[in-house]
């Protein structure tokens, strides 16, 4: 029997520009299958995006071995790199930098249910 996986829980939060709410909405309805499939194949797993007013929150499971090694991945993707420029106009920062330089903030998770 193989050990279970371990799961590392990833939340962020950023907003969204109210004049570019519903085109974010609108390319969320339709994400690009090569998006999807990056994130896949870089041991993302459980990957959700909710929305209250004009803040994002995003949550995923990674249960890969190396997480920076996979983000680049998903980073170096062509593919996403152009999903980027449609999505990356519509965000703008709505926290104190936690993460310098990054749009979307990471959360500090503080308590977990197993």
């Amino acid at each position: 029997m193989s050990a279970p996986r371990r799961v590392e829980r990833h939340a962020f939060i950023v907003g969204v520009r109210p004049e570019r709410r519903e085109e974010y909405l609108r390319l969320h309805r339709d994400v690009w299958p090569q998006v999807e499939q990056t994130l896949r194949d870089a041991h993302i797993t459980n990957y959700s995006i909710f929305i209250v007013g004009d803040l994002l929150f995003a949550y995923y499971e990674y249960v890969g071995d190396d997480h920076a090694a996979d983000l680049a991945r998903v980073a170096g993707d062509p593919v996403t790199r152009e999903w980027w420029t449609h999505t990356d106009p519509c965000q703008i920062r709505v926290v104190e930098e936690r993460d310098a330089g990054a749009l979307w903030q990471p959360l500090e998770e503080i308590w977990h249910l197993a």
